[in-house]
């Protein structure tokens, strides 16, 4: 008689498709369900020999009957009322396990959550969606979830229920597309992906796109882990950050590569925890202001340096765990150190396990080819105008600098977002509605993503690498502008090298190269770069794209690298770069300290902390990078010479730079230059100075500057220019002296002998009026 009412209570469609893994909506058969019998709790183990219901703090115990024999077990216990229970598993092959019933609890997430994500505008998805240890109703575990909108089933799998997409399936979420499972008692550690069963009937393995953690590659499961489980002491940073106006501050960028800075003898990788000394230490000791880290979000090929991301939401393995980078970030904010992260929206590579084709249906992406698809890179493209992925890559953005408190995120690649025909022929791409080449939807995005960024006024900022002239990318939003605060300079970087690449006696034909950057200089809030982009790309250091020989070379860089520090602009400079390696980069793309071994390298590394030095302790080169009264032309016409003449400047006259550039080899004795104000000149930096490795052409006595007109300046003043070198001079107005005698009593001032002269004055008139009168008594 109870077999039959159980046998009643079967929904023997819903069974079957339990069975067949085609169920989206397990909870609804499974776990426990009031009915006008008792309750009724259904289980769907297979090779489960024999399950018992334990009811929990009572030695009661109910035995469920094997329905079907794929492993569906049910049981109906006499009341109304729901029990906590466990399940009390003996599987076929003698071994057990008990254990909390996963569907015996309900949504975690909200229809409003869902809705907002669905709407594109759920800023914290990444609290929702992937893996998420939390405690229900007072029993411990981790919540999975994930967006996979036309998948016909979603399982979880993993060593957890030996890989079988039949024992976990989770529950679709209304018409939200998000599938979610809490699973009771695991923790931090598990590995798991996602089987997806598509439509058609195709099975497949997918790795969590919100994973927090992931496998070190080649291996590419994602592992639970628990992001709360660390305790941040830069309080002092991140309050002090909120405060700082960056533009008005020097920021002077080291770009480099964690896993190829410096390597270990005994394995691959350092850990993060280990390099965060080191790389603080030379940091600080160079004097950089922040480090950029090119991509530490996981991706499974070491040669692309992290730029072809899988995992948005998990540092890379390859250097720890995600601990192990909050470490490193909060150690390079107690140094003083601020750190700004590569981050690739612009597209993501085809790894079947990853997020193509996410739930059998190009999901993440554009469908079409010529939307979806980068024939250059070979990756797919995001489909921007749809809500759920662009909620994905904004909430990426927000994750890292609330998770990993990152003081700034760059942008890569941000040209081939806004351009629907970047690195494409005609036939391979579609216009948007009006007929144009501009990808409206990503430039809703990225000004989607500025906006809700600056509402945190936290001080982190975000930075466009952006290669073209799309107006306004750091233009205020309300101005129609894209909203970053800094792009970087690509043009002045493609001009400036292309320049100094030339002989000398080219580059008079070639100075706009140098003078071109300050007709557009204003236009938007620039970032100089001398990034990998010119050394990996290509294989070639910067020293090896100057002309001349050995020690040519070496004085060309520091000319143009003090260049570079001297004009308008904040400042970075790819590892390598700073010493001057000069050996190519081999295969493994390391950075080759043995070069450090050469005197000529230790001298240019020397250089590069004298003129980091210099430009942190004037303001003249920071404080008004990104106001037309910040620099001031004297001489920018001197082509045939290969020279420049300007100013960097303040609100204060005395903290004016003059700031004078050679890129011929040629010295320039005695060679008058206009000043903007009467006063003494003094040479603070010579890149040409003999412990740089220069030849000593510098200008040791301040010089006083004289009414003779030169550059159409009223003043001037007389100096030495060295060769392929800059002198950089301070201003100081001229002042009364107030020197002492040989007895050491003070002189006179000038005051004390204008007076002397007009009482010396009057004496001599007296007595010549004497005079006069004497001799008119004489002939009287």
């Amino acid at each position: 008689m109870a077999e039959d009412k159980l046998y009643d209570l079967m929904d023997w469609a819903e069974i079957e498709a339990l069975v067949y893994s085609e169920e989206d909506n397990p909870h609804g058969i499974l776990g426990p369900h009031l009915t006008e019998e008792g309750v009724l709790i259904q289980a769907y183990i297979p090779t489960a020999d024999r399950i018992m219901v334990q009811i929990t703090g009572k030695k009661e115990s109910y035995e469920m009957t094997m329905e079907d024999e794929n492993g569906f077990f049910a049981v109906l216990l006499p009341g109304k009322k729901i029990p906590k229970y466990t399940l009390y598993v003996i599987f076929d092959d003698g071994t057990s396990i008990e254990y909390v019933d996963p569907y015996a609890f309900g949504p975690i997430l909200t229809e409003k959550e869902t809705a907002k994500f669905n709407a594109g505008i759920c800023y914290d998805i990444y609290e929702k969606l992937g893996a998420h240890p939390m405690t229900v109703d007072g029993v411990p575990g981790v919540h999975f979830a994930v967006w996979a909108p036309n998948a016909l089933r979603v399982s979880l799998v993993g060593d957890l229920n030996l890989w079988d997409g039949r024992r976990l399936p989770m529950r679709r979420l209304w018409n939200s597309g998000i599938f979610e499972l809490f699973v009771p008692n695991i923790s931090a550690g598990e590995i798991y992906k996602y089987e997806i069963k598509a439509k058609g009937g195709l099975t497949f393995l997918k790795a969590d796109p919100y994973a927090n953690r992931a496998e070190l590659r080649p291996a590419t499961a994602s592992i639970v882990t628990d992001l709360s489980d660390f305790n941040w002491t830069d309080d002092a940073w991140m309050k002090e950050r909120r405060t700082v106006d960056t533009k008005k501050q020097p920021m002077a960028i080291y770009e480099m590569h964690l896993g190829s800075w410096r390597k270990p003898v005994d394995r691959e990788f350092y850990n993060y925890r280990e390099l965060a000394p080191m790389v603080a230490e030379y940091i600080k000791e160079m004097g950089y202001t922040h480090v950029e880290l090119m991509p530490v979000m996981e991706h499974p090929l070491d040669a692309s340096w992290g730029y072809q991301v899988t995992g948005y939401y998990a540092p890379t393995a390859r250097y720890g765990t995600p601990q192990d980078f909050m470490y490193f970030m909060n150690y390079m904010h107690e140094q003083g150190i601020g750190v700004i992260l590569d981050w690739v929206p612009a597209h993501f590579p085809r790894d079947t396990w990853g997020m193509a084709e996410f739930d059998g249906t190009c999901l993440y992406e554009h469908k079409d080819p010529r939307q979806g698809s980068h024939p250059h890179w070979g990756t797919l493209i995001y489909n921007y105008g749809r809500p759920e992925v662009s909620n994905f890559l904004i909430a990426n953005a927000l994750f890292w600098a609330d998770k990993y408190h990152v003081d700034g995120i760059r942008m890569d690649a941000v040209a081939s977002m806004l351009y629907l025909d970047y690195g494409k022929n005609d036939g391979e791409w579609v216009a948007n509605i009006y007929g144009g080449n501009e990808n409206l939807e990503a430039l809703e995005m990225l000004k989607h993503l500025n906006s809700i960024f600056k509402k945190r006024k936290d001080g982190a900022i975000l930075i466009a690498e952006e290669s073209t002239a799309w107006p306004k990318i750091t233009g205020d939003l309300d101005d129609d502008g894209v909203g970053f605060d800094y792009k970087w300079n690509m043009g002045w970087m493609n001009d400036f090298i292309g320049y100094m690449s030339l002989d000398p006696i080219y580059r008079a034909a070639n100075h706009g190269g140098l003078t071109f950057s300050m007709i557009y200089a204003y236009s938007e809030d620039f970032i100089l770069t001398l990034s990998h982009d010119e050394v990996v790309h290509e294989k070639c250091s910067l020293i090896n794209k100057m002309p001349g020989d050995l020690t040519q070379k070496f004085a060309n860089l520091r000319a143009a690298y003090g260049y570079m520090i001297c004009h308008p602009g904040k400042k970075l400079l790819f590892m390598g770069q700073e010493f001057a390696q000069y050996r190519e980069w081999n295969e493994a793309k390391e950075l080759d300290w043995e070069d450090l071994e050469q005197k000529p390298n230790q001298e240019m590394q020397a250089y590069m902390k004298a003129l980091l030095k210099l430009y942190r302790e004037n303001p003249a080169l920071y404080a008004l990078d990104y106001d037309p009264e910040g620099f001031a032309w004297i001489n920018a016409i001197s082509a045939n010479e290969n020279m420049l003449v300007f100013t960097r400047n303040t609100k204060k006259k005395d903290e004016t730079l003059l700031i004078v550039c050679n890129f011929s080899p040629l010295v320039y004795e005695d060679h008058k230059i206009g000043v903007p104000y009467s006063g003494k000149y003094k040479e603070i930096f010579n890149s040409d100075s003999v412990e740089f490795g220069g030849a000593g052409n510098t200008n040791p006595r301040v010089k006083q500057s004289k009414k003779s007109e030169c550059d159409d300046r009223e003043d001037s003043v007389t100096i030495k220019v060295p060769p392929m070198g800059i002198s950089v001079f301070s201003y100081r107005k001229a002042e009364p002296k107030a020197a002492s005698n040989k007895d050491g009593k003070a002189k006179k001032t000038v005051a004390a002998k204008k007076a002397t002269t007009a009482k010396k004055s009057a004496k001599q008139t007296k007595k010549t009026d004497l005079k006069d009168e004497l001799k008119r008594k004489v002939e009287a």
